[in-house]
This record gives C-alpha cells, sequence and structure tokens, in this order.
C-alpha cells in the first residue's frame, strides 16, 4: 500500500515538474484587442448635461460607490431612449486649436483591469453567453501552460481614441501606448527576461505595429518576440464608410444606427479605419450616390457630403500621414486573416441619401475586413529582406470568429506552439 502511494506521489511530483517546465518554456503573451473588444466604464460629473430626462444623472441605477458605472457593453442600449444616453456618452470632442480628442463633458471614462486578460473575455460578465469576446481563445491559451497574470497578460484600451501622425497630439492613445511598452517590459522582466509574443485583434494589429515602429531596433529585439496579428485592416475597410454614412449598429439587434451615427463619426479611431488611399485604387468606386462617387482618395468630399465637414481636418491633417505607409518593424509578424466571406465592396445609395442603409456589393474578405486590406503589408514588405512576414489565409472564417472557430483556434496555438519552440 506505502508503495502505491510512494508511486502515486512520485507521478504527482513529475506532473507538477512538467507543468512548471512547460511554464518555464513559454514566452510571456499579450492580447491586444481590437474595437469594442474590451469592457469601459464611466463617471458622470456635474458638468454632465443630459440629453433627455432618460440620461439623467440617475441612469443606470447601478454604479459603485464612487458613481463608476459600465459603458461598454451594457445591454439597456438596444432600447432607443437609452440608445440615445449611451451615444452621448461615447461621443468625443476634437479640439481645432488643441488639435486633440477628449471626452464630453461632465463624462469621465476609465478602462478596467489593465495587464490582465479579465475585460477581454466578455464585454459584459453578467451577459456571457452573447458577450464573450477572447474568452475562447484565452481558455485556449490556458490549456498549453499561459496564467493570466503570470505569463499571460491583456491590454485593454479606450477603443474610441487613434493616433495621428508625427506632430501631433493624442494624449490617450500615446498614454496606452506608453503603458503597453511598460506592459511589455514588465512581462518579459518577470518571466526571466524572455521577450513576449504580442496577439492583437482587428484595430489592436494598427496600435502594435505603431508601438513597435516609434520605439527603437535594439529595444524591439529586446523585448518583442514575435508579433501575432488576427484580422489586422491595415488599409482600413469601406465597411467603416456605411458606420460614417449612415450609422453601424455592431449586429447589436433593435438598436438604431441612426442615433448612435454622429457619436461613430466623433471616433478618432473611426477615421482611422477609413479605407486608405495608400491600397484602395483611385478608380475603384467604394460608394455611389445618387450625384456623386467617392473612392478612398476622395473621402475629404465625402465626409462633407454625408454632413461630417468637422471630420475633415483631423483626417487630412492627423490620419493621412498615419496611413501613408507601412514601416516594416522588422520582427517576426505572422498574419492570420479570414478569406472568402462575403465583404462589403461597394456602398449603394439611393434617393433616401444617407440616412438609409446602402445596398451592398460584396467581394473577398472577411466579412469586415477587405482583402485588400488585409494583405496590404505582405504586399509593402515583399521586397524587404530584414522583415520576416507569414500570412496564413483561413477559408470562411469571419473577423470576429477568427476568435473562437475551433480551426483558427488550432491554427493560432500552433503558431505559438512553434514559436516557443525556437531556440
Amino acid at each position: 500500500m506505502k508503495g502505491i502511494y510512494l508511486n502515486f506521489a512520485v507521478l504527482s511530483l513529475a506532473m507538477l515538474l512538467c507543468l512548471c517546465q512547460a511554464k518555464t518554456h513559454l514566452h510571456p503573451l499579450i492580447l491586444v484587442p481590437g474595437t469594442g473588444g474590451n469592457q469601459l466604464e464611466a463617471r458622470l460629473t456635474a458638468e454632465y448635461k443630459p440629453p433627455s430626462l432618460f440620461c439623467n444623472r440617475w441612469y443606470p441605477l447601478k454604479k459603485d460607490k464612487n458613481g463608476w458605472f459600465r459603458l461598454w457593453f451594457d445591454l439597456s442600449i438596444i432600447l432607443s431612449p437609452f440608445t440615445r444616453c449611451f451615444a452621448d456618452r461615447m461621443m468625443l470632442n476634437y479640439d481645432p486649436y488643441l488639435d486633440d480628442y477628449y471626452n464630453a463633458p461632465g463624462v469621465e471614462t476609465r478602462v478596467p483591469n489593465f495587464g490582465s486578460i479579465q475585460s477581454l473575455l466578455y464585454l459584459n460578465p453578467h451577459l456571457k453567453h452573447i458577450t464573450a469576446y477572447m474568452e475562447p481563445l484565452a481558455r485556449s491559451l490556458e490549456q498549453i501552460g499561459y496564467v493570466d497574470g503570470e505569463n499571460l497578460f491583456g491590454a485593454p484600451y479606450d477603443f474610441r481614441y487613434g493616433l495621428a501622425a508625427e506632430g501631433h497630439p493624442s494624449a490617450v492613445g500615446s498614454k496606452f501606448l506608453s503603458d503597453l511598452k511598460h506592459l511589455i517590459e514588465n512581462a518579459s522582466s518577470s518571466n526571466g527576461g524572455k521577450p513576449v509574443i504580442l496577439l492583437s485583434h482587428s484595430l489592436g494589429g494598427l496600435f502594435v505595429l505603431q508601438l513597435l515602429n516609434r520605439n527603437s531596433p535594439s529595444w524591439r529585439q529586446k523585448y518583442v518576440k514575435h508579433f501575432i496579428a488576427l484580422s489586422a485592416p491595415w488599409g482600413g475597410t469601406v465597411q467603416q464608410m456605411i458606420t460614417f454614412a449612415s450609422g453601424y449598429t455592431l449586429g447589436i439587434p433593435l438598436a438604431d444606427p441612426l442615433i448612435v451615427r454622429n457619436e461613430q463619426r466623433s471616433s478618432e479611431s473611426n477615421l482611422w479605419l477609413l479605407p486608405s488611399p495608400k491600397v484602395f485604387s483611385q478608380k475603384k468606386p467604394l460608394v455611389i450616390a445618387q450625384n456623386a462617387s467617392y473612392s478612398a482618395h476622395e473621402i475629404e468630399q465625402f465626409l462633407e457630403d454625408i454632413g461630417a465637414p468637422e471630420r475633415v481636418k483631423p483626417y487630412k491633417s492627423r490620419i493621412l500621414p498615419l496611413v501613408g505607409k507601412f514601416v516594416a518593424p522588422e520582427v517576426p509578424i505572422t498574419c492570420i486573416v479570414g478569406t472568402g466571406v462575403e465583404t462589403p465592396e461597394t456602398l449603394l445609395y439611393g434617393e433616401c441619401g444617407f440616412d438609409e442603409q446602402p445596398e451592398i456589393i460584396y467581394g473577398d474578405g472577411d466579412g469586415t475586413a477587405n482583402i485588400i486590406s488585409l494583405l496590404s503589408v505582405e504586399l509593402e514588405w515583399a521586397d524587404n529582406r530584414n522583415q520576416t512576414l507569414k500570412v496564413i489565409k483561413l477559408p470562411g472564417v469571419s473577423h470576429t470568429d477568427i476568435l473562437q472557430d475551433d480551426a483558427a483556434l488550432g491554427e493560432i496555438l500552433g503558431q505559438i506552439n512553434s514559436i516557443n519552440s525556437e531556440l
């Protein structure tokens, strides 16, 4: 009997040693979400002026002792009166004199749990079944030895804000890059100096590329092992033109896209995601209306004609120079993209103009990002011998399903295991 217990103890110790060895073999990994991919909280101050009785400072009823409440995602936004409250509180303002973006007056926002994956798992932890985001991916990572706070980290951010070209301030976006840089350094330090694997989804990939390019080659070599970009819309999307023209509800049922349209137009990151003239052809009309058509080279006129002339200046001065080039960061990059999913390619607006949803002509892509955008860095860096780039195409996998589809998760884990096995 003692021999049985001894053998069991030896086996348990061996399993524990194997697990420890597996963990020490892993490079620390940081998840960077896309637009709307993490929780966002808000608090109202005395300066806040509600647009209606429904939006008074008492709404929502559930707040913590300091007045903070869940701004994204809250189920009440599907009801029209509260959709207006949500849009009002999510609104950004651009100050042309300061040349930067800031919250609506009387609204403070914060991103919970920076450094942890907790706010990336579900957009609302009380609605897990309908708001799961990176949860399937995170659970898959845990199965190969990753542990939140030890060698697995999350970098949530206020996804309404973006970045601007050199010489222009972007306080919130720049602070996120600074926080992400420190997270990378700390993750490496706490894991024996191992460089970090950065794993992004969608807009997160654009932020990561900017972070890499804004730091020195020696810093990148020391701290970044590999960059895996999932569904990165490097050159923007035609879908974003629907957002600006007639509003987009992100698939949320019952919500009126026209109610959230002005708020979406105010978003700095949405402006960043408009189709880039570097990627999309000047000859290809992306929007066709009754009296005009617009290619990616006519975004300024498009913004004027849809009734958003105040967005022209920041687009022209801050965004166009930012998207005008793809600088290779010269760290190994793997792009994993979905293909063969119907994706908006040309938008047709009729007699009602931009206050109605368009008829859509579809092309190739992942359902959100056009194939030409997803693959644009492959074309741009094809002759760059210093840039290691692998592109993996997953037929039939959509922009968001890439985070939960079994075949996609298997491919992602396979790439991570391969990176961890490198000498």
